[in-house]
């Protein structure tokens, strides 16, 4: 029996490599989905793409970054987004097919990432989405005062998040940028001895009256290095809902809130411009 269209088009498939401003870019195609693909740079994994299923999160923290959008507004409603680190889009492609009519906003300091990405995996012609390749916080204060339901930060260069998206001063912008009751939700990085996850949780806490933590238990331990998920507000985050989906998912998360978040800072200080540092470089093995 001959094997599907799907299946011969998979093994034709074949990855794109280019050099963009922030290392080389590897567009690899998923064995598995037909029209689906990895970006990695330098060897890193940014984002996983599937173009017939934008829907479709693979990487845990893209994962647990769309509870937070689900959980943004009721379902199908559309919003505003600002996505402050572009990849290969995959979030706003998540907002556009699951919440029809969202605007949206991407800051993507990469233009040939930005160009390689519109090229490759094209987006929907239909979405309401602005890209501008500039610095993440340049784009940020471009955004109009009480514009945005949500506010996602996912910017690593050379795998770190650079030191001017960690501080109070950034973060004071965001909330700025927010409506009354907005999300903002960042992936950060970090492991033994967790200092700067600590560290940021505490910047959050300096702004925000309310923060939680998502992450593998694994990872709040110190026992590896991992992704953890930071989401804020001004109001009451829906903990519950989110500590469900968490945990329903294929790799099960904790939700960190209220008096055992604060324990878990330490007592680390907010973070501030002046003392700012890019996060920690991961150890090699993390992406073997």
């Amino acid at each position: 029996m001959g094997r599907s269209r799907n299946a011969r088009r998979r093994d034709t498939a074949e990855a794109v490599v280019e050099a963009v401003d922030g290392g080389l870019a590897q567009l690899i195609p998923d064995r598995d989905r037909a029209r689906a693909w990895t970006l990695l740079i330098d060897g890193a994994p940014q984002s996983h793409v599937d173009l017939d299923d934008p829907a479709y999160l693979s990487f845990e923290y893209q994962r647990r970054l769309g509870h937070i959008v689900d959980l943004a507004a009721p379902p199908g409603r559309p919003v505003h987004a600002v996505h402050l680190g572009g990849g290969a889009f995959t979030l706003a492609r998540y907002i556009a097919a699951t919440r029809p009519r969202s605007t949206q906003q991407v800051v993507e300091r990469d233009a040939a990432l930005v160009q390689l990405v519109r090229r490759a995996l094209p987006l929907d012609p239909n979405a309401r989405m602005r890209v501008r390749s500039t610095d993440a916080r340049e784009g940020l204060a471009k955004v109009p005062d009480g514009w945005a339901d949500l506010v996602i930060a996912d910017v690593f260069s050379g795998a770190r998040t650079p030191a001017h998206l960690t501080s109070v001063e950034f973060l004071t912008d965001v909330r700025r940028a927010l409506k009354d009751g907005g999300l903002y939700a960042a992936n950060l990085a970090d492991g033994p001895p967790l200092a700067h996850l600590r560290g940021q949780i505490s910047t959050a806490a300096a702004v925000f009256s309310e923060v939680a933590l998502v992450a593998d238990p694994a990872v709040l331990r110190g026992k590896r290095f991992g992704n953890a998920v930071l989401v804020a507000c001004a109001h009451p985050l829906p903990v519950a809902e989110l500590t469900r989906r968490a945990a329903s998912d294929p790799h099960p998360a904790r939700v960190e809130h209220g008096r055992a978040l604060t324990d878990f800072t330490g007592g680390a200080a907010a973070v501030t411009d002046a003392a700012a540092v890019a996060s920690p470089a991961p150890p090699p093995s993390v992406f073997r």
